[in-house]
């Protein structure tokens, strides 16, 4: 067996700051930090955290006056940090800088009197921060829609959630721009997912199969998966080693492998590991040096 490990793959800058925030904030502070919705969609990294001494937690309104919350790298919508102040917590936000730019132009664009269409998954924690900021006509490409009913000529702005498939939102942004003719398109779709979605279509061109290492509730690896398939390269999404073991007999030839951009890269090496490879090469397509700063914790 010959493995074709993507480059880059794993952790983003977003991941990595949301990690060393929550981190950061349990030192300083002490246990326990509560944390809004998981720090990452990774089960892995969230018990973690959670054995350091962070609580994840989905309301707000249940956390004890006073504590510590930290808002998770998806973002959430303002009556989240309304609901925070009520109760006196010590707010520290780990909102990915890509995810408060699309906040940013929402607020924005509505500003400027234009309408907003919001290009993303309905129920995923982003895209509820996102249409928490601003009025929005949401298209979730996973199931049928429909155009708003609109004057052809209404200025429009198009976001999205960063976390989709290139190619399938681009199909949505064309038949938005095909009927309508004042439209102005953000490129929200952030550099890890672009890059880890064109490390998958050149892995398929050497490989039987891909392996997407990750958790089944993250969007950018379920994407990865679907990039694969529709290139024609059969794809599994396991969550690591012991999820491995239920589909090892079906796994042969040549396998590509990459990682969602909430995977720790020791979960990756522990599944190459129980491969028992005779190669491994890896492919790389992009260089990634992007950092983002931490926000003061006080």
């Amino acid at each position: 067996m010959d493995i074709y490990l993507g480059k880059p793959r794993g952790f983003c800058a977003g991941v990595v700051r949301a990690i060393e925030i929550a981190e950061h904030s349990i030192k300083k502070f002490g246990s326990p930090v509560y944390i809004k919705h998981q720090i990452v969609h990774n089960p892995h990294v969230v018990t973690a955290l959670e054995k350091k001494g962070a609580i994840t937690i989905e309301n707000v309104e249940k956390i004890p006056k006073g504590s510590t919350v930290i808002f998770s790298a998806h973002g959430s919508p303002p009556s989240d940090y309304d609901k925070a102040k009520k109760r006196q917590l010590k707010i520290i936000d780990a909102t990915c800088p890509l995810v408060t730019k699309v906040h940013n132009e929402a607020k924005k664009y509505t500003k400027d009197k234009r309408k907003l269409i919001l290009i993303g998954h309905e129920g995923h924690q982003e895209v509820i921060g996102t249409m928490g900021h601003a009025e929005v006509y949401l298209i979730d490409d996973r199931i049928k829609w429909t155009l708003p009913k609109w004057p052809k000529n209404q200025p429009i702005t198009i976001i999205t959630q960063t976390t989709l498939s290139i190619d399938d939102t681009m199909k949505v942004v064309r038949k938005i721009t095909d009927y309508f003719s004042n439209v102005i398109v953000r490129n929200d779709l952030c550099y890890a997912t672009t890059n880890r979605q064109l490390a998958v279509k050149k892995l398929c061109e050497k490989s039987d199969m891909i392996l997407v290492i990750g958790s089944p509730e993250s969007s950018n690896c379920n994407r990865l998966r679907e990039v694969s398939e529709s290139h024609g390269t059969p794809s599994y999404l396991i969550s690591d080693a012991d999820s491995l073991q239920k589909i090892k007999s079906k796994i042969s030839g040549k396998i590509g492998i990459i990682s969602g951009a909430s995977t720790p890269e020791l979960i990756v090496q522990q599944i190459i590991t129980s491969l028992n490879a005779n190669e491994i090469t890896e492919i790389q397509v992009q260089e990634e040096n992007i950092n983002f700063t931490l926000p003061k914790i006080k």
